[in-house]
């Protein structure tokens, strides 16, 4: 499908997200309307349970919604077929996650390079393009510490890094400080805003710490399955 290049990122109307049937059904999104201009680091809050992860997935092309539309990158995910969705979600999204899903048995710098290798990217490119990730995120001297010898910062560190290694065009993060401290959560939040103006993606990112919301260039609140923006 051509790619239309726009000045948003994603675009997001009304989406309609529900799970079970009949009185027992649970109306994750209702009517969820937002754009997110290229760029920007948009934090997207809301109690536990509020549907952030739903409306994520969708957006990141991992869930689809009961009605509405979404468009990523200037493709409208309706019409791509799973081939075209799974390209997307490897060359143009990268993820990071609460659990940072690294592979224990590889190296930071073996974990940072999984994306690349399923690219099949040449093997000096692809260690020029670890090496830079890694320094980004202040970890070119731990490359061959596994996960399990590195903090939980690190790890998201790590994480963070892997995320960019096919140079995505939007990055989504579902509380990526979830399992950190305040100061290493506060030190994870500055590291992607920096990510984002460094590497100029757009990072849309999910969190219920308040204190991390000063450093998102806008937030948005998902209250009642709908989009209030704070």
């Amino acid at each position: 499908m051509r790619q239309v290049v726009t000045e948003t990122m994603v675009r997001v109307e009304d989406v309609h997200k529900s799970y079970g049937h009949g009185t027992a059904a649970v109306h994750a999104l209702r009517g969820v309307s937002f754009e997110v201009p290229r760029g920007e680091l948009v934090a997207l809050k809301g109690r536990s349970g509020s549907g952030k992860t739903t409306l994520l997935n969708i957006v990141g092309g991992l869930d689809v919604p009961d009605a509405g539309r979404v468009a990523v990158d200037g493709r409208d995910l309706a019409g791509l077929d799973e081939d075209g969705l799974l390209a997307l979600r490897r060359d143009r999204i990268g993820f990071v996650f609460q659990s940072f899903g690294l592979v224990p048995i590889l190296t930071a710098a073996e974990n940072v390079g999984v994306p690349m290798r399923l690219r099949r990217v040449a093997p000096r490119e692809r260690e020029e393009r670890v090496e830079l990730l890694l320094s980004l995120v202040g970890l070119a001297d731990h490359a061959a510490q596994r996960p399990g010898e590195l903090s939980g910062g690190q790890q998201q560190r790590v994480a963070i890094a892997r995320a960019l290694a096919n140079s995505p065009a939007l990055l989504v993060a579902d509380e990526p400080t979830g399992q950190l401290d305040a100061e290493t959560g506060h030190a994870v939040m500055e590291l992607l805003r920096a990510v984002v103006h460094s590497e100029r993606v757009t990072a849309l990112v999910a969190t219920h710490d308040a204190t991390l919301l000063d450093l998102a260039d806008r937030v948005l609140e998902l209250r009642d399955g709908q989009i209030a923006e704070s």
